[in-house]
Formats: structure tokens, C-alpha cells, sequence
């Protein structure tokens, strides 16, 4: 009897043990639980503002210039980090570009991988990743950039970037200033002095604001170093063209239906109104990233004085600028 009540009171100890030990077990496993669960991330949205309604619909959304489609590419793992889109011209440019921004990042990669661009299966633009760094190149002129960027601002918006700066880096003609000099652009005006971009929808001509940001422009102007640049940085308006020759009152253009006087008092008569360069990108982007709610700013090195000449001879200067690039 005695040997009875003996194992009734181990069984019951035991019992005792499991029992505490499962409950050890069982808030060990909570805890695990708790600890390992990931913890779900905040849904990030587009801040790009104003875009087409029908986007949502278009499944794959196809980026045919830049070779890219959102049923291929993984939009946000890929490019939702980017923070800023540098633009320049020419594939090469962007390309130097993007190896600049390596370095200046610290971002280091082995020497027996290349760069990849992005959009080569197109052929029509670079497109090159360097951390939170898109370089695009953006050709010659108005459809041109407005072209890559429709496409950019759409890849901005799949990939719900936050917030992305756009900034136009090119080459241009300075009105009054010397070559070399980096001009900030303070407000981009079209051929007739308007600080708009006339797009043409359905044959009826719509006028839209040419607006860039302030602050941007400022602080950019505000990293020029005087002490130490080799170089001026102006803040300016920046007179966008339609073309390269005659909508900028060249005399080395195919046709010229005006005289040297003519084309005097024309570059004098925008200086008057506060024109520093001319180039023929600034209004398409400044429009259309506006239009997206995007900051964006146009910063242009003037390879030539006008008021000097119309020619751009392949000086040093020119030559420095084009292979290796302002590092402001």
C-alpha cells in the first residue's frame, strides 16, 4: 500500500513536471514565433502625382524604349531604391557618368564585371543602376527626352520609388559667359520667351508649365566652391529651342533667312530678359517632371560664348567636358 501511494505521488509529481514544462515549451514557441514572424512591412505607394488613370489597367506595362516590361522585370526590387535620376545626352556620357558615381559612392565592383545597360536590348537609350543612382541618357532634343521620360517616370511609379530628384546634366551654348561656366537653371522658356512646353494633343495645342524647383537649384549653386573650382556657376533662365541651328540664330546652318545684326540683337534682346544659355531639353523635362510632382533642377556647361560665334571647335575645354565631365 505504502509502495501504491509512493508511485501515485511520483506519477503525480510527474504529471507536475510535464505540465510546467509544456508551459515553458509553449511560451518558448510564442516567443519564437514572435521573434521570427517578419513583421509586415508598410505598403509603400507612388508619389508621383497626376499620371494616367489607365496605367493600373495595362498588364504588362510595356517600357519599349528602354526595353523593359513589368511582367519581366521586378519594378520595385529592382529599381525602388533609386533616389535620383541623373540625365545627360549621350550613352558614353552616362556611361563615364555612372562609373563617376561608383567611385564617389564608394560602391565597388569586380573588375571582371561590366556595368550593364539597362536598356541596351533597345538600342535607342543607356540606362545604368548605380545604388539608389539611375544615369539615363536621353538623346538630342524635345521628343526625345520626353520620350525617356514617360518611361522613366512609369518605372518611377511601379517601382514606388519615394521621392525621386531628376536632374538634367548637358552642354550648351552661354550667353555672356564664358566657356566652362555651369549654369543652374532658374526657369527653362520656350523659342517665344514663355515658360511653358506646347505639347499638341488631338490638334488642339496645350500650354504646360515649364516649373523647376527653387530650392533644388539653390542648393546646387550653393556646392559651387569659388575659392577652389576652375570654373563660374551662374543661376540663370535657360531659352530651350526647337533645334539646334535655326531656332538659336546660328549662321552656320544649312539655310538662314537672317542677317549678323539679326542674330546680334537677338541674343542681346534675351540676355535683356535674363537668358544665360540655350539648349534644347530643358522645357520637355522641366514640364513633365512637374507634372509628376517631381523636384527636378538643369545644370549645363556653355562650351561657347554665342555672343563669340556659332561654331563649337573641339578646344580642350571641350574635349575635357565631353570625355570626363564638370565634377561639380
Amino acid at each position: 500500500m505504502a509502495c501504491g501511494n509512493s508511485l501515485a505521488k511520483d506519477v503525480n509529481e510527474l504529471k507536475a513536471m510535464v505540465k510546467a514544462q509544456n508551459k515553458r515549451i509553449d511560451k518558448l514557441i510564442k516567443h519564437i514565433k514572435e521573434g521570427c514572424e517578419a513583421k509586415e512591412e508598410k505598403q509603400l505607394e507612388s508619389t508621383m502625382c497626376n499620371l494616367n488613370p489607365y496605367l493600373e489597367c495595362l498588364n504588362p506595362d510595356i517600357l519599349y524604349h528602354l526595353s523593359l516590361s513589368s511582367d519581366t522585370t521586378d519594378f520595385q526590387k529592382v529599381f525602388g531604391d533609386v533616389r535620383f535620376v541623373c540625365m545627360g545626352g549621350t550613352a558614353t556620357r552616362m556611361h563615364k557618368f555612372a562609373h563617376f558615381i561608383m567611385k564617389e559612392i564608394g560602391l565597388k565592383m569586380n573588375t571582371s564585371v561590366q556595368l550593364k545597360n539597362l536598356a541596351e536590348e533597345a538600342h535607342r537609350y543607356a540606362l545604368y543602376k548605380v545604388g539608389p543612382v539611375l544615369c539615363a541618357s536621353h538623346g538630342i532634343g524635345g521628343p526625345s527626352i520626353s520620350i525617356v521620360l514617360h518611361e522613366l517616370i512609369k518605372l518611377m511609379h511601379h517601382a514606388k520609388c519615394q521621392n525621386p530628384i531628376f536632374i538634367r546634366m548637358g552642354t550648351c551654348g552661354g550667353i555672356g559667359v564664358e566657356p566652362g561656366t555651369v549654369i543652374v537653371t532658374s526657369e527653362a522658356l520656350d523659342g517665344q520667351l514663355r515658360p511653358v512646353y506646347e505639347v499638341v494633343v488631338h490638334t488642339i495645342p496645350e500650354l504646360r508649365p515649364t516649373k523647376l524647383d527653387a530650392d533644388l537649384a539653390n542648393e546646387l549653386k550653393s556646392m559651387s566652391d569659388p575659392c577652389n573650382d576652375d570654373f563660374d556657376v551662374v543661376l540663370g533662365k535657360t531659352l530651350c529651342a526647337n533645334d539646334f541651328y535655326e531656332g538659336q540664330s546660328r549662321l552656320d546652318s544649312a539655310f538662314c533667312g537672317y542677317t549678323p545684326e539679326k542674330k546680334m540683337a537677338f541674343l542681346q534682346h534675351i540676355s535683356a530678359a535674363g537668358v544665360v544659355n540655350i539648349e534644347m531639353e530643358s522645357a520637355p523635362f522641366a514640364a513633365i517632371t512637374s507634372q509628376a510632382c517631381i523636384r527636378a533642377a538643369v545644370i549645363c556647361v556653355a562650351i561657347l560664348n554665342r555672343l563669340d560665334g556659332d561654331q563649337v571647335i573641339l578646344s580642350k575645354l571641350s574635349i575635357r567636358i565631353g570625355t570626363q565631365g564638370h565634377k561639380f
